[in-house]
């Protein structure tokens, strides 16, 4: 059986071929008008078995789908229409579709997908389908009188912020773990580095003794022409980071804060009584911790 646009692409070509033929038949004599006849029956046939062959793979294509593991429950178009109520709540639109928020059955909200046009599956799409389809996200929604998540520690030693040690998590550890990040950048080096010699080691180790000797510029990427060129504001990203590394998460500005130091409408605040540096890897032997002041900040 034909899709809509197959039908609908047949039905014009046979009323050209039509016209042609009409046309044709006005001006040649009928020799030539059968033979044009036989010409253009054969294109028409042609056309029959090539759309109804790509239809076929088309089915063959869907019961594919309809096969394949982990492809989530498919719906008709009518139903379809139905949960959104004809495609009427639509949320957005890109290249390829819109999308439009519906309602199952059950209650359940989704949000539903509709294609520009009919053609063949693309393959990257199903791909994309069956991935989404294959995903079963934990539940990461707290209560609302909820501040903080227990949980389980996972994460890349160096980055974790000291809380990880509790087990109590905020939003704030992926706070910490970007000030470890801007601080590498600065430095061109990780924050643990085992080619580096014994004292040199720990990235955050020497941020503290190098902030007390009021020379954190020492730290900078000396391979970098434009950290070396740009101190003043190379100092600022240092200011930033320790903002961001404070061991009080409290303390800590949210992620929205620092973007506005970045865009240049708020400077960086930093009112801090807490130890500054996390606790180091445990091959270290013992923690390093340091008061930051304003004052050390600034650098030579």
């Amino acid at each position: 059986m034909f899709m809509y646009g197959n039908i609908r692409s047949y039905s014009l070509l046979i009323l050209i071929l039509l016209i042609i033929a009409v046309i044709a038949g006005s001006i040649f004599d009928a020799f030539f008008y059968l033979l044009l006849c036989g010409l253009l029956g054969l294109v028409v046939l042609g056309a029959f078995f090539f759309l109804r062959s790509r239809n076929r793979f088309q089915e063959v294509e869907e019961d594919h789908l309809d096969n394949m593991l982990g492809m989530p429950t498919r719906f008709s178009y009518e139903e379809l229409k139905n949960i959104t109520k004809n495609f009427s709540n639509k949320l957005g639109e890109g290249g390829f579709g819109s999308v439009s928020q519906g309602t199952l059955p059950s209650g359940s909200q989704v949000a539903v997908k509709h294609l520009f046009g009919i053609g063949p599956v693309n393959k990257s799409f199903v791909a994309e389908v069956q991935t989404i389809g294959s995903i079963h996200h934990f539940n990461l929604l707290i209560e609302k009188d909820q501040s903080q998540v227990v949980t389980s520690m996972r994460g890349t030693p160096g980055y974790m912020a000291p809380e990880w040690l509790s087990l109590v998590i905020t939003q704030k550890v992926d706070v910490y773990s970007f000030g470890i990040i801007v601080l590498e950048v600065l430095c061109g080096r990780r924050n643990i580095d085992g080619s580096q010699q014994e004292e040199d080691r720990h990235l955050l180790k020497l941020f503290g003794i190098k902030q007390d000797e009021g020379q954190l510029l020492d730290l900078v990427d000396k391979c970098s022409d434009d950290m070396q060129s740009n101190a003043v504001e190379v100092v600022e990203m240092t200011k930033v980071a320790a903002w961001c590394l404070q061991t009080d998460y409290a303390r800590r500005p949210s992620m929205s804060a620092v973007v506005k130091v970045f865009e240049g409408s708020v400077d960086v605040v930093i009112d801090m009584d807490e130890d500054l540096l996390n606790e180091l890897a445990p091959d270290v032997g013992e923690s390093f911790a340091t008061t930051v002041l304003p004052s050390m900040l600034s650098g030579p």
